[in-house]
Order: C-alpha cells, then sequence, then structure tokens
C-alpha cells in the first residue's frame, strides 16, 4: 500500500522521530571542547573521531569554527561573554529595586510639586 504525496506520516514514524529528538544527547561546552581537540590534534582522523564520539563530522566543524572564532575575538581583545543565568537574575532584581525607586522619586516630585503650586496659590492671595 502506497502514500499519496501530502499526506501525514504514519504515527509510529513520528512516535519514532520524536522520541529520538527527546533522547538526543546533549554536550556540554566543556564536551565540546574536548571533542574538538581531539580533532585538532590530529592523531586520529575526524571521521574516525565523530564515529567513536557518535557525532555527524558536520556538527564536529560547526563546533570547531566556534571554538576557532570565539578564540580569534578573545586574541583580539574582545572580552565580552554571555551573562550566567545568576547575573541576570542579579540583573533583574537590581533593575527592580531601580524601578520601583524612580518610581517613588517620581511620585515625591509630583507631591512637591502639588504642595508648592498649593503654597504659591496661598502666598498669592495674602498679596
Amino acid at each position: 500500500m502506497s502514500q499519496k504525496s501530502g499526506s501525514p506520516k504514519p504515527s509510529s514514524e513520528r512516535l519514532v522521530r520524536d522520541i529520538r529528538r527527546a533522547t538526543r544527547k546533549q554536550y556540554s561546552a566543556e564536551e565540546k571542547i574536548r571533542i574538538v581537540l581531539d580533532g585538532l590534534r590530529g592523531e586520529h582522523s575526524i571521521a574516525e573521531l565523530c564515529r567513536r564520539e557518535g557525532i555527524a563530522e558536520s556538527l564536529y566543524y560547526s563546533w570547531s569554527k566556534e571554538f576557532l572564532e570565539a578564540g580569534k575575538r578573545r586574541l583580539a581583545g574582545d572580552t565580552a561573554r554571555a551573562a550566567t543565568t545568576s547575573e541576570v537574575k542579579d540583573l533583574r532584581r537590581e533593575a527592580r529595586e531601580l524601578k520601583g525607586l524612580v518610581e517613588q522619586s517620581h511620585l515625591r516630585i509630583k507631591k512637591d510639586l502639588g504642595e508648592t503650586r498649593r503654597l504659591t496659590r496661598h502666598i498669592l492671595q495674602i498679596v
């Protein structure tokens, strides 16, 4: 029995694809660096290294390119880096606190301005 083009894939194929996607290995930065350095050492072919690590050669080459580009930027003096989760949380907390202070200052200024207007009217009535 053949499928018509454009018809949805059978649910078993979709299930297998979803399981593969969900169980795909996630590599830490340290693991990626180790693999790239192993490739740069040249003790084994890239194909052999990738088979051993269970990754596609294209993935190795993209990691290698990212690694070398990051090194080039660092050596060129670019020290910018992505913030850690805790740094982001701290910055968000600080931003909330500063917004609160600005809001309090704004309300205090409005109150003082209202008081100044009231006193000015009172003085003008006396004069």
